[in-house]
């Protein structure tokens, strides 16, 4: 049984920095926007900068969503409007007085931020409430994580509150139910069926030991550059795999995603078909994201541990503080859960999403 242990007891306990591609050029007709927030959805930061400076909330680019209990730090786009001297609106960003937010940063860029246009996440996390006489097993199985990864499970932020945003997915899709208004929410409930299909695909490979394990026909992905290719040579690529250059991947199901071959297709094709369903319109689903692939192993970044000093005299609790960079749509549970069974206290668990759609977070 894994260590019990607590985190978001307070928004500093989990800090977020988003890791952006690039720095805006400083020339164009959106302004990037950098700040910090505290203890506020991405949506309540997002629409209150909006305010402050007359954008309409569609018209704002947003990288990612991040957690309301936290310290987060991301960027945004908002278009400047015409005949506003860039400088100016920069300025006025750079003003901006809004309760909870601090904006660090302000440049025009030529074009509108665009959901998961990052490299990554840095996350600073305070892991508290562990047993002292379990720390040294916590810190050895952290290290254990940083140098092996573990297994890319979404998080269950991704399936809402009810964690039934999958199954509102399919009766969308088979005409079941109507299509949500709101095009943030449609994408969200797909994205949690999405999700259900890689988890039951990547727990079939953890419990026949082959998420980290090339197969014959398998789609392989490289660690540094990200490119796919096919498994032909099972030998070369789990030698290459054993030492961390590659890794297996799964589905993140649609119209145009490359499939693999032989037993790892099989396998998908089983898990597609039981999980999408006979009935579902996937000309509906292009529009929401048109399938990539995921890798089933996660590799965990620049991943050290600090132990924090120890409480008042007699107290059995002790904390630790995990500093690692991860992914673009990986989630930082989702490494702790690997090496303690942790919970947040009531109400930490607010979400990230669309006013419509508010049962689902992401980091």
């Amino acid at each position: 049984m894994l260590p019990r242990a607590r985190i978001k007891e307070s928004p500093e306990d989990f800090v977020v920095e988003e890791i952006p591609v690039y720095d805006p050029s400083g020339e164009g007709e959106h302004l990037f926007v950098r700040f910090t927030k505290r203890a506020l959805t991405t949506d309540e930061a997002v629409r209150a900068i909006g305010r402050g400076l007359g954008a309409n909330l569609r018209d704002i680019g947003v990288a990612g969503l991040k957690d309301k209990v936290g310290v987060t730090t991301q960027t945004i786009s908002v278009p400047i409007p015409r005949g506003v001297v860039a400088t100016a609106f920069a300025e006025r960003a750079l003003s901006l007085s809004v309760a909870g937010v601090t904006i660090l940063g302000a440049s025009p860029h030529g074009n509108k931020l665009k959901t998961g246009h990052l490299v990554g996440n840095r996350f600073v996390i305070r892991v508290g409430g562990l047993d002292r006489s379990r720390v040294d097993e916590v810190v050895l199985a952290l290290e254990r994580v940083g140098r092996e990864g573990i297994p890319n499970a979404f998080g269950p932020q991704r399936f809402g509150k009810a964690k039934d945003n999958a199954d509102r997915a399919r009766a969308w899709l088979s005409g079941r139910a109507p299509a949500p208004g709101d095009s943030r929410f449609r994408r969200l409930l797909w994205s949690a069926l999405q999700a259900q299909i890689f988890n039951a695909v990547l727990d079939e490979r953890v419990r026949d030991g082959t998420w980290k394990t090339p197969l014959l026909g398998d789609l392989v992905k490289r660690r540094t550059s990200g490119g796919l290719f096919l498994c032909a040579d099972v030998q070369v690529d789990q030698e290459r795999a054993a030492l961390g250059e590659v890794s297996p991947t799964g589905p993140i199901f649609g119209i145009k995603m490359r499939p693999p071959e032989g037993e790892p297709a099989r396998l998908e094709q089983r898990i597609i078909g039981e999980l999408l369903g006979q009935d579902v319109d996937l000309g509906a689903t292009k529009a929401l994201g048109e399938g990539t692939r995921r890798g089933l192993r996660l590799w965990v970044e620049d991943l050290r541990v600090e132990r924090l000093p120890d409480g008042a005299p007699g107290e059995q609790d002790a904390s630790i503080r995990v500093y690692f960079v991860l992914p673009k749509g990986a989630y930082a549970t989702t490494v702790l859960s690997a090496v303690v069974d942790w919970e947040t206290p009531p109400g930490s668990a607010d979400p990230s999403v669309p006013s419509e759609a508010r049962e689902s977070e992401s980091e």
